[in-house]
């Protein structure tokens, strides 16, 4: 297997295991999900029983229930970069003449980003309570199409608030829930959404600064050892000019793990950065992904039941019953809404 081929395994595997965590961890009745069913129901007979249950707790562990791995994952792959980043990039790029300044704001950025991961851990994302339930009910009306009056959380036992979602993961009823984030290991809410968005902000700066100063250390090398304007002796004996593909497998060769990291850094900036862009125009038009995935799934007025056919309507994230501007949208995000009380009259 060729260096080409090795690099473009690796890529796929990390981009398809990112892409598969963020967009199927914590929901409910995906396509993967039932896909996964079939595969398991079909193989399942031929396993040992042990084995079955063995699995099966497992998955409903790492899925289904609040635990730390994905929080102790995300610390561990934050920390190979930086240690990658400290051990070799900061020391090639002062010697290829980088300023300190530049070179210590990923530093910085680290920082905050930690401030922020701590808050979307720890912060309660608006939990519907029995003390709470009286006042956190006229929060939001009710729009009689994705949320109606009167329904009833059958676990929490409590008038569902409009907007509010039980989550199975974490069993409780979340104001103006968004979704289940296995990152953070909590909700996103009406009480923490806004550190969710910047938590990701964050970490696409960290990500794209780090990329930046990689890819210009590797640039750099280039440039200066002239390896555009080189030339190799071929399986024939015969001088061939470098093109692209010579130069990136002389750059894995040489700095491997610096490499390997730009790689795993651009994939992640990418991924991340169309995310907060998605959340960030629901949080636009006062839209939760929650929402978003409800309304995807209703059917035009005209659509039978049994009729077999299902019309999926284009989904428009600036308007909707909760719009009320952008700038208030946005301030509802950052200021959380809170139930106005009657003024007593003397």
């Amino acid at each position: 297997m060729d260096f080409l081929t090795l690099f473009g395994v690796y890529v796929v595997t990390v981009l398809t295991c990112i892409v598969l965590v963020c967009k199927y961890a914590g929901q409910e009745q995906t396509a993967l999900g039932r896909n996964y069913t079939r595969v398991i129901n079909t193989f399942s007979p031929y396993a040992p029983s042990w084995l079955r249950s063995l699995f099966n707790r497992a998955v409903h562990r790492l899925f289904h229930e609040r635990n730390n791995l994905f929080i102790y994952l995300h610390l561990l792959l934050e920390g190979a970069v930086y240690t990658e980043y400290s051990y070799e990039v900061f020391g090639y790029s002062r010697e290829m003449d980088t300023t300190l300044t530049n070179l210590y704001i990923p530093y910085g950025l680290l920082a905050l980003h930690l401030c922020l991961f701590y808050l979307c851990c720890s912060r309660d994302p608006g939990t519907v309570t029995k003390a709470k339930h009286a006042t956190q009910v006229k929060v939001y009306p009710y729009d009689g199409e994705l949320f109606h009056p009167g329904e009833n959380c059958p676990t929490c036992n409590l008038v569902k608030p409009a907007r509010s979602k039980h989550c199975r993961v974490c069993n409780r009823c979340v104001q103006r829930f968004d979704h289940h984030c296995v990152w953070v290991n909590n909700c996103v809410g009406a009480q923490n959404t806004r550190y969710f968005l910047l938590y990701l902000l964050s970490v696409c700066a960290m990500a794209g600064d780090i990329a930046i100063l990689t890819l210009d250390l590797l640039l750099n090398v280039v440039v200066r050892t002239g390896l555009m304007h080189a030339h190799y002796v071929d399986a024939d004996g015969q001088q061939q000019p470098t093109g692209f593909a010579f130069v990136v497998q002389h750059l894995f060769l040489t700095f491997p793990r610096i490499v390997f990291m730009l790689g795993f850094l651009i994939f992640v900036f990418f991924l991340l950065a169309g995310y907060f862009l998605f959340h960030l125009v629901l949080a636009v038009g006062n839209h939760t992904s929650n929402e978003w995935y409800k309304a995807r799934g209703r059917g035009c007025q005209h659509c039978h039941p049994y009729s077999g056919h299902r019309c999926r309507p284009s989904f428009n994230p600036l308007r909707g019953f909760y719009n009320r501007g952008v700038l208030k949208n946005l301030r509802e995000i950052f200021v959380p809404l809170k139930p106005l009380r009657k003024k007593k009259h003397k």
